[in-house]
């Protein structure tokens, strides 16, 4: 665990030292600002309620692109400027590299929305706000971004460029966020339930409106559970290929 604590800050400050972090956090802000305030639909002043749904259900979407931004470069990097050698190299396993950077990656996204509470404290002074849901919110925000950075981490392990690992990051991320559902519309029975169960619309959105399931949550920490071991297979299958 103190490796990975190690990583994860290293990682971190890489961010801001890179500026990635900070255009990052400033494009997002911007975007689910427009989205809260604004337009998108579900702004609080076309809806005319006190709550976040615009920020929640616009943000599961930022992050589609958000994520793979912020993880196309973790592995794929590495692998091209020769530093994740260094790091096999050196008494920290393949597990404790992703999960470093797993890490690493939250934060990020936990400072993000973070920077989103500003918003939450408005709107409760516009009116009177479901305080539970509003959690529930974050909460689920959390959970589909913890999903695309597991997915993303896979993706940034799959190549050593950096572009590729991106798109590729953002067609699995569409994948679950939006063709699953619109499959799962054009079959009936089991077919449709299953391909139902597996986009995160659904999910998402009960979690959003302040429905805690145990079956939600573990639904997205199996998925990123699966995008980093995916990743640490693939570290672990080019070690035995040098």
């Amino acid at each position: 665990m103190k490796n990975i604590w190690i990583l994860a800050r290293r990682e971190f400050q890489t961010f801001f030292d890179s500026m990635v972090a900070y255009i990052l956090l400033v494009a997002f802000l911007i975007f689910t600002g427009l989205f809260t305030w604004v337009t998108g639909g579900m702004d609080v002043f076309y809806i005319q309620q006190a709550n976040l749904v615009g920020l929640f259900q616009w943000a599961s979407i930022i992050f589609v692109v958000f994520i793979p931004a912020l993880t196309m470069r973790m592995v794929a990097e590495e692998k091209k400027t020769g530093t994740l050698e260094v790091l096999l190299t050196r008494a920290v396993s393949d597990w404790e590299i992703i999960s470093g950077k797993y890490l690493a990656c939250l934060m990020l996204v936990g400072v993000a929305l973070l920077f989103t509470l500003p918003y939450y404290f408005t709107v409760a002074y516009l009116g009177p706000v479901d305080h539970g849901a509003t959690i529930c919110g974050y909460l689920g925000m959390m959970l589909v971004a913890s999903a695309y950075i597991g997915i993303g981490l896979f993706a940034s392990s799959l190549t050593s460029n950096q572009f590729v690992a991106f798109v590729v990051a953002i067609l699995i991320n569409l994948l679950f966020l939006f063709l699953f559902g619109i499959l799962s519309d054009t079959f009936s029975g089991v077919a449709a339930e299953v391909l139902n169960y597996m986009g995160f619309n659904t999910r998402f959105s009960s979690i959003a409106r302040g429905v805690i399931d145990s079956r939600d949550i573990i639904y997205f920490l199996s998925l990123t559970a699966l995008g980093l071991v995916l990743a640490e297979s693939q570290l672990a299958r080019r070690n035995v290929i040098d």
